[in-house]
């Protein structure tokens, strides 16, 4: 309305002034349909009844009487859902359910109506057996995959509901309680975090993106839980605000016993979060079937490695003390952290990885520097024989493999530091070829 009353004491165009008008008869239809509508709310809630439902929806339904639908399309819609409500002590949702498993997200129905009855409890209840579970991979869009994953990890219920479309596709519609998962800030820095299966490494970074002692006063309490044998719970502390947390039980105990003991040391790292005043990094690894490789002992590390659990209970531990976290890519940060901060700190190279775990989550870069290049052409030096150096001497040194390697090195380390983020972070960037050299010469 003020609109049109402006435009018309300008003395506007025709078209507008019409458009304007059109506008205003529209909502006030609108208006005049909604005041209806909130009359007919008020009268279901004066006279204690509800509104009346038609499955499939009223205006399909209109428009089947009408014939401009048709009766299929219409039983179609009357069937095409399937919707389960999520049960807080049961840690989601018992009949749609929604799993992580490290590499895909998944969902399981189950088909309670096959259930059979295998016998009577003593109260004379009937006892069926477990249903049966409909699974396949679930695709979520980029943006909500690391949320859906940190709700997942803190059982919180969801409701879901299954739509069957008219091309036999099928569409989830997922709703989530609301939590309030607070923003990592980092004015003083962070507590960065690498995860490893037989404990955790950590790193104080400061602001700057380099590490810092730890305050006056800090210490670790040993856990008055953990008194199975000495050295059960060892905590390992390095210069210049470098710690290792090992629990050598981590990597061969019991189901139950291994969820024990991530939830005793996921409150130890949430405890010093919490006292130091930083927020939580950690690297959002992933060791689904596609990364087992031939080799027998990663495999077996990595089918074993409770990453997930890891990282669920620092989650659960972090949103119940209000401290708040971020997942960074787990991609060349062991590299980085072995070429450019192991020797430099005297740290082993899981402290080191947390280290560039910490500074990427605060968006620092990782540059090659100039006493990077040096070492890279001092091992070349010291691979090249002394006769004959155009040929390769296989099985000392310098193979094919390293001499491409560093052929390739040659190429990309002067034009590294002009890359964008993204382009520095690559799988196939200068750091995989710095990785396969130290393979080689170690």
């Amino acid at each position: 309305m003020r609109k049109l009353a402006k435009a018309e004491k300008k003395g506007a165009a025709p078209e507008d002034i019409e458009k304007l008008r059109l506008a205003v008869k529209g909502r006030n239809k609108r208006v005049v349909s909604l005041a209806k509508r909130l009359a007919e709310l008020k009268d279901y809630r004066e006279k204690g009844t509800i509104p009346k439902v038609v499955f499939g929806g009223r205006r399909l339904w209109e428009k089947v009487c009408q014939g401009r639908a048709a009766r299929e399309e219409w039983r179609h819609a009357r069937r095409n859902r399937l919707y389960s409500r999520g049960d807080e002590s049961k840690g989601g949702n018992p009949n749609i359910k929604i799993f992580y498993d490290g590499q895909d997200f998944r969902l399981a129905v189950s088909l309670s109506h096959l259930s059979e009855q295998t016998g009577i409890d003593k109260l004379g209840r009937p006892r069926m057996s477990q249903a049966p579970r409909v699974e396949g991979k679930l695709w979520l869009p980029e943006k909500h995959r690391e949320l859906v994953q940190i709700w997942l990890a803190m059982k919180l219920p969801y409701a879901v509901e299954l739509i069957r479309t008219l091309e036999g596709r099928y569409l989830v519609h997922l709703t989530f309680e609301v939590v309030r998962v607070m923003e990592p800030d980092f004015a003083k820095g962070c507590l960065a975090i690498d995860t490893n299966p037989d404990g955790v490494a950590l790193c104080n970074v400061s602001a700057s993106g380099q590490p810092e002692p730890w305050p006056e006063g800090f210490n670790i309490p040993y856990p008055g839980n953990l008194g199975k044998y000495e050295g059960e719970f060892q905590v390992i502390p390095y210069p210049n605000g470098f710690l290792y947390i090992r629990i050598l039980d981590l990597a061969h105990a019991s189901s139950f016993r291994r969820s024990y003991l991530i939830g005793v040391l996921a409150k130890v790292v949430v405890d010093i979060a919490f006292f130091s005043g930083k927020p939580i990094v950690l690297e959002n690894l992933n060791f689904g079937k596609d990364r087992l490789d031939t080799n027998k002992k990663f495999n077996r590390m990595a089918s074993n490695f409770p990453f997930a659990k890891m990282v669920g209970a620092m989650y659960r531990r972090a949103t119940k003390e209000g401290v708040p976290f971020k997942l960074v890519s787990p991609r060349h940060t062991s590299t980085i952290g072995y070429w450019k901060y192991m020797k430099r700190y005297a740290v082993p190279v899981h402290c080191a990885a947390a280290l560039v775990t910490g500074r990427r989550a605060m968006g620092f870069r990782e540059r090659v520097t100039e006493e990077l290049r040096q070492l890279v052409s001092q091992i070349k030096q010291n691979l090249t024989r002394k006769d004959n150096p155009d040929r390769p001497g296989e099985g000392k040194g310098m193979t094919r493999g390293v001499r491409a390697c560093l052929r390739r090195l040659e190429e990309r380390l002067p034009v590294h530091n002009g890359l964008a983020q993204s382009e520095q972070e690559a799988y196939n960037s200068v750091w995989s070829d710095l990785k396969l050299l130290a393979l080689s010469v170690r």
